[in-house]
């Protein structure tokens, strides 16, 4: 199996949280994905996670975890944070590396507020602290989507505001099948995930974070908003804050050297 990839679950109170982990480093790091989390987990995902973050694999032993499988209604950011700490101890994880995108850079700021002893370094990518006209617009039409059970316009919208250039072209040629397949049988788990986000407000605790951290946006941010990611790093002290131009929602996916920036800033 790639880097030792594998698939996983653990135990949390009356559910699961799926998770795949691979490599084999002396380091802990731990990856918590978006919003899109609410519609499928990452089950099944191992070998591909394992080539889209292989760089990480001989330094680290890394953990991708989703939210758990039931989750309830009013289930905020916070509340995910303290299960993210329970499934890592549960795993025999002490202290890690977190990084956390969009919804999982909300969820990692709490784990690093709330537990600061189990955070070494924390990367938060593009992620907000507290609310903004534009997250509570496109969150909410998601939301409003997905009460009419409208799966092909949740995909459709947030690939058109996650992606730019060339990725997004070729995502729109692949909208007739994309939209056909995956869709959950329920949207109860993304509806409750997609309240989280809105509800979402750490900005005041973020002095809080002491830990050396590394925040990643990007200019227009069509998601979270203009300006987040420069608003986490005011508040954290002597964090690192990069921004790529020109780039969409889903830097992560689209900036080539991306993981290399993450893998300096964890190993050195």
């Amino acid at each position: 199996m790639f880097y030792s990839a594998k698939n996983g679950k653990v135990k949390i109170r009356n559910s699961e949280m799926e998770y795949v982990t691979f490599g084999k480093g002396s380091k802990y790091l731990i990856i918590i994905p978006g919003l899109g989390d609410g519609l499928k987990t990452v089950k099944g995902m191992a070998i591909m996670f394992a080539i889209m973050y292989r760089c990480f694999a001989k330094s680290h032993k890394i953990y991708f975890l989703s939210r758990k499988n039931h989750i309830e209604k009013g289930y905020s950011t916070r509340d995910m944070a303290e299960d993210y700490k329970t499934a890592t101890e549960k795993l025999g994880i002490s202290k890690a590396d977190v990084f956390g995108i969009s919804q999982g850079g909300m969820i990692a700021q709490y784990i690093a507020i709330d537990y600061p002893e189990a955070v070494r370094k924390l990367v938060l990518v593009a992620t907000l602290s507290k609310q903004n006209e534009t997250v509570q617009k496109v969150v909410k039409n998601w939301i409003k989507m997905a009460e009419k059970n409208d799966y092909k316009n949740i995909l459709i919208s947030s690939t058109e505001k996650n992606y730019t250039g060339k990725r997004l072209k070729r995502y729109r040629l692949l909208y007739p099948l994309l939209t056909r397949i995956g869709k959950p049988k329920n949207f109860n788990r993304f509806i409750i995930q997609a309240d989280s986000c809105i509800n979402h407000d750490a900005h005041n605790e973020l002095d809080k974070i002491k830990c050396p951290t590394l925040v990643i946006g990007v200019d227009n941010d069509k998601v979270v908003g203009i300006g987040t990611s420069e608003e986490i790093a005011g508040k954290i002290k002597d964090s690192k804050l990069i921004i790529h131009e020109g780039f969409g929602h889903c830097v992560h996916e689209e900036v080539k050297d991306f993981n290399s920036q993450i893998f300096e800033f964890l190993n050195f």
